[in-house]
């Protein structure tokens, strides 16, 4: 009961160890790959815009997961995130919008116009 007390004020326990794991898990690349990634993790914590801690939490062990494969086999930085890495990751963050919180005030927007139109044609 306690912890399901502390997890509603804090948020999961379990996601935040899977974040630690994630850093650890930075630490440990090549430093160009480290250096791309890291801004691309700062990038999505400002514009990501996401609050559900599971989607943030699988957003960037998928990015990880790429970053890490592609240091493995010696791609290169630029050939992973492309001429324009804003392109590049606005593009990758799309596949995470379920855990924006600007879907939920899109959903009041809409919500609130229906209410004020009401029964106009």
């Amino acid at each position: 009961m306690a912890k399901n007390w502390i997890e509603l004020v804090t948020g999961s326990l379990e996601q935040k160890k899977q974040y630690r794991q994630y850093k650890a898990r930075v630490k440990v690349l090549p430093e160009n790959y480290r250096t791309a990634i890291e801004a691309l993790d700062r990038y999505l914590m400002y514009f990501g815009s996401i609050t559900k801690g599971d989607t943030l939490v699988t957003m960037l062990e998928d990015l990880l997961d790429l970053f890490e494969q592609s240091a493995a086999d010696g791609t290169p930085v630029r050939a992973i995130v492309g001429e324009d890495p804003v392109e590049f990751v606005e593009t990758f963050l799309a596949n995470y919008s379920e855990g924006q919180w600007i879907n939920k005030e899109r959903k009041r927007l809409v919500d609130a116009i229906d209410r004020a139109a009401g029964g106009e044609p």
